[in-house]
C-alpha cells in the first residue's frame, strides 16, 4: 500500500480554547511533512466527515491522522473503508481537557502546547509502521453449535440456538433429556406477585427441545474429544455411534451435583430422621412429608448452608440453598396445614424479586426463622432430632425438637465430579481453566459467559451456582455469545472484548528462538507450538490483546495496526526538553479497558494533571514488552507509569493475566536499572479501575513527587 497520509485537526469541544492548532498544523508540515493538514472547528459533523471523504476521493489520502477526540468516540463517523488507516490523536481527552487552558488574554499556556505537540508527533509518526488490518479467514468454517448437557440451561441453550436459525448438536451423558431439573416438585416463582409457587415445566421444555428440527439430540453421550478452533471446531463423541461433527462454537452446560450429605456428620446425617434437601424433595413430590416410620412429620427443621461457607467441606456460597429452604417450607405447610417448618440460618439471601416469596414464607404462621448457628444435631430415644442453636438473634443459646431436619446442600460443579467434560486437544490442557473452587475462570463482571478458550462459553450452574431460573437465563445469554461467535468468526473478526477487531497475531518465524514464551502466557490458548517448540497460530482464538507480543523477547510478533514498532515509535517522538528546564517528562501506559475510561472520565470532569505525563495506550498491560523501557530510558524519559487493572485471586483484567505478567516483567526490569544505578522506583505500575478517576491526578502528582528526588534521568540528552 503506497501511503498518502492527511492530518486533520479538530478546534471544536474546546480545543482552541487550550491550543493553538495553528502551530500544530506546523508540527505536521514542517517537522513530518505530511502534504494535507487542515483544521476544522467540528471534525465529527457532516461537513468536517465530507471533508476527509473529499480529500480521500480528490487528493487520494488513505492513511487519516485525526487530532481530535478519543478513539473511543464517533468510530463509525470516521471510519474511512476497509483499505485505509485512521489514527487518533486524543488531544481533546489528554490535552484541552485536562491541562491548562489559555489564560484570560487568551495566551497559549506553554506546557499544554507542547502536549498536543507530543500527542501530534507520537501518532503521527506511527504511520509509517501501521498497516490495514485483514480478517483472518479460515479455509472453511461451519456455523453449528455443539451443546453439552441435557438439562435445563442446556436445553434452553439449545433452542434459543436453533429458534434464531442456527443448527445445534445437543449432547447428553443420559438416555434421556431433563438433568437434574426432573427430581423438582414446583420451581421458585417468576411471574407476579412472585409469591406462588409454580408448577415444574421440564416436561414441556423437553417436547420443546425434541420438537425442533434444527436440534440433533445425542443422548448415551459423552465428548470424547474437541479439537480446532472457533468456526471450526471438530467434536468427537463417545457413543455407540462413534458420531463426529463440526461446530462453530460450543456451550457447555453440564451442570452441577449436589454436595456429598454424606460427609455431614457433624450436622447428623446418620440419624435416621435427618436427610439432605435432595431427599425432601423426592419426599415432597409423592405427597406425604414423613419420618423414616412413616409417621407424619410435624416439624421440620430446615439447616442452612449445610457444608457451605465452611472450609472443611464447600468455602463458597452455593446461593440457592435459601430460596430452596424457603420453597420446601412451603411443601410443609401446603401439604398438613397443622405442620410447621423452622428454618435456621446464617444469611437469608433471596435475589431480586424472590424477596417477595421470601416475605410470604415468613407472614405465614406456620414458618419460623432464625439467625444463628448449629453447634449440635442429636438424635432423641424416640427418634425425634434435637438441633442446638448457638449465636441466635436473641443471643441465646436454643434448642429445636423436630420430627425431621433437613440439611439444605450446596453445589458442585460437574467438572470436578466428572473429570474432563471438554476434553480439548489443546497445547494448554483438556479443561477451561478455572477458579479456586472449581468453576471455569473469565472476567466475571464484564462477560460472565466467556472462558479462557474462545468459542466455549460456560453456562447455568457448571459456571457458577445457580438455581433453576436463573440457569434459564443465563443459557440464553451464553447461547447468543455462541452466535456472535459463529457470526464473527466467519468475517475474520475478534471476539470480546475487543469485538470487531480484524488484527490478529502475525509472528515473523524466521527468527524465532522457540523459547515458548508465547504459548506459556497467552491465557487463552491462541497458540500452539510443533514438536519442536516453534509457535503455531490458532487465529481465531487470539484475542487480540498483544500479551504474546509484550512476551517475546526477540521482538517478532506484531499486529497490523498495533506492534512494539508503533508503540516504539510513539515513545522517540515525544519531545524532551532541555535539563535545564526543568520540565520532566513522564510516560503512563494506560490500560484500554479500565484506565483509559477512568481516564476519559477525569477529562470530562475537566481535572487536572501534570502537563509533564504523555499516555500510551496499550490493549494491555499485558502487552509491555522490555524495550519500551530501554527505549524510554534512551530517549531520557524521567519514569515510566503503568495504569491498569487490579490483579491476582480476584483480578479485574479483560485479559485474565495481564496486568500480572506486566508486573512481573516490570520486576525483573527494575532490578536490572538498579545494578545501572537509576532508581527502581522510576517505573512503577498502579492499579486502576474504571472508577478510579477522582484518584488519577493525586496518584500521578505523588509520583512525580518522588521522580523529583531521584532528579532528572542521567541518560537524557546522551
Amino acid at each position: 500500500m503506497e501511503k498518502k497520509t492527511g492530518v486533520y485537526i479538530c478546534s471544536g469541544c474546546d480545543i482552541d480554547k487550550a491550543v493553538d492548532t495553528a502551530e500544530l498544523e506546523k508540527v505536521a508540515t514542517k517537522e513530518y511533512k505530511v502534504p494535507f493538514c487542515k483544521t476544522h472547528p467540528f471534525l465529527c459533523s457532516q461537513e468536517g466527515i465530507q471533508l476527509l471523504k473529499d480529500d480521500q476521493k480528490n487528493e487520494g489520502v488513505n492513511c487519516f491522522v485525526i487530532a481530535a477526540c478519543s478513539k473511543r468516540y464517533h468510530q463509525s463517523d470516521f471510519d474511512m473503508g476497509p483499505d485505509t488507516i485512521v489514527i487518533r490523536a486524543p488531544i481533546r481527552e489528554q490535552v484541552a481537557w485536562i491541562l491548562e487552558p489559555r489564560d484570560a488574554e487568551g495566551k497559549v499556556n506553554e506546557d499544554t502546547q507542547m502536549a498536543a505537540a507530543d500527542y501530534l508527533r507520537m501518532y503521527t509518526s506511527t504511520v509509517r509502521v501501521t498497516h490495514v488490518p485483514e480478517p483472518y479467514l479460515q479455509e472453511k468454517t461451519d456455523k453449528s453449535i455443539a451443546v453439552i448437557g441435557g438439562g435445563v440451561a442446556g436445553m434452553t441453550a439449545a433452542v434459543e440456538a436453533a429458534k434464531a436459525g442456527y443448527q445445534v448438536n445437543l449432547i447428553e451423558k443420559e438416555d434421556h433429556l431433563g438433568g437434574f431439573a426432573l427430581s423438582y416438585k414446583s420451581i421458585i416463582p417468576t411471574e407476579p406477585p412472585f409469591e406462588n409457587l409454580m408448577s415444574n415445566n421440564i416436561s414441556g421444555i423437553i417436547a420443546e427441545t425434541e420438537g425442533l428440527k434444527n436440534i440433533t439430540i445425542h443422548k448415551s453421550s459423552t465428548v470424547a474429544s474437541i479439537a480446532g478452533e472457533p468456526g471450526a471446531f471438530q467434536v468427537k463423541l463417545n457413543n455407540a455411534a462413534g458420531t463426529e461433527f463440526p461446530a462453530g462454537a460450543v456451550v457447555m452446560a453440564s451442570g452441577a451435583t449436589p454436595y456429598d450429605a454424606s460427609k455431614l456428620t457433624d450436622l447428623g446425617i446418620a440419624h435416621d430422621n435427618v436427610i439432605s434437601s435432595i431427599e425432601f424433595e423426592e419426599m415432597a413430590k409423592t405427597g406425604a412429608i414423613t419420618r423414616k416410620d412413616g409417621k407424619p412429620a410435624k416439624s421440620v427443621v430446615f439447616i442452612q448452608c449445610a457444608g457451605s461457607r465452611d472450609e472443611k467441606h464447600l468455602p463458597y456460597c452455593s446461593t440457592t440453598c435459601c430460596m430452596t429452604s424457603l420453597k420446601q417450607a412451603a411443601y410443609v405447610r401446603e401439604l398438613d396445614s397443622e405442620a410447621k417448618a423452622i428454618i435456621v440460618y446464617r444469611d437469608m439471601r433471596t435475589p431480586g424479586q424472590y424477596e417477595a416469596f421470601y416475605r410470604k414464607q415468613q407472614d405465614d404462621p406456620g414458618v419460623f426463622m432464625t439467625k444463628g448457628t448449629v453447634v449440635a444435631v442429636n438424635e432423641d430415644p424416640d427418634k425425634r432430632i434435637s438441633v442446638d442453636v448457638d449465636e441466635s438473634l436473641l443471643g441465646d443459646k436454643i434448642q429445636i425438637q423436630a420430627d425431621l431436619v433437613v440439611l439444605a446442600l450446596g453445589q458442585v460443579p460437574s467438572t470436578l465430579q466428572e473429570g474432563s467434560i471438554l476434553n480439548l486437544k489443546y497445547r494448554q490442557g483438556p479443561d477451561l481453566p478455572d477458579l479456586k473452587y472449581g468453576y471455569p475462570d473469565s472476567h466475571f463482571i464484564c462477560f460472565p459467559y466467556e472462558s479462557r478458550r474462545t468459542g466455549i462459553y460456560a453456562a447455568g450452574t457448571v459456571r457458577q451456582p445457580m438455581d433453576n431460573n436463573f440457569a434459564v437465563r443465563d443459557a440464553t445469554g451464553a447461547a447468543l455469545k455462541a452466535i456472535q461467535a459463529v457470526e464473527m468468526t466467519v468475517l475474520g473478526k475478534r471476539l470480546h472484548p475487543r469485538s470487531g477487531d480484524l488484527t490478529f497475531m502475525s509472528p515473523d518465524l524466521s527468527r524465532c528462538t522457540d523459547c515458548k514464551r508465547c504459548t506459556e502466557e497467552c491465557p487463552f490458548g491462541a497458540i500452539e507450538e510443533n514438536e519442536k517448540g516453534t509457535p503455531l497460530p490458532k487465529s481465531a482464538r487470539c484475542r487480540s490483546c498483544g500479551i504474546c507480543m509484550g512476551a517475546c523477547p526477540e521482538r517478532v510478533i506484531s499486529f497490523a495496526d498495533y506492534s512494539i514498532s508503533i508503540l516504539s515509535e510513539m515513545i522517540k517522538n515525544i519531545e524532551i526538553p532541555e535539563e535545564d528546564e526543568e520540565k520532566p517528562r513522564i510516560i503512563a501506559f494506560i490500560c484500554e479497558n479500565d484506565a483509559m475510561p477512568a481516564l476519559e472520565q477525569l477529562a470530562m470532569n475537566r481535572d487536572r494533571v501534570s502537563p509533564y505525563v504523555r499516555f500510551i495506550p496499550l490493549r494491555c498491560l499485558g502487552g509491555n514488552n522490555l524495550v519500551f523501557v530501554s527505549d524510554a530510558l534512551s530517549a531520557g524519559i524521567d519514569g515510566m507509569m503503568y495504569l491498569g487493572c487490579k490483579y491476582g485471586d480476584d483480578y479485574q483484567c479483560h485479559f485474565i493475566k495481564g496486568s500480572e505478567l506486566c508486573n512481573e516483567r516490570l520486576g525483573k526490569v527494575q532490578e536490572t536499572i538498579g545494578r545501572l544505578s537509576l532508581e527502581a522506583e522510576r517505573i512503577q505500575q498502579f492499579e486502576v479501575s474504571m472508577n478510579d478517576a477522582p484518584m488519577l491526578p493525586k496518584l500521578i502528582d505523588e509520583f512525580m513527587a518522588e521522580l523529583e528526588d531521584y532528579g532528572p534521568n542521567p541518560f537524557k540528552g546522551m
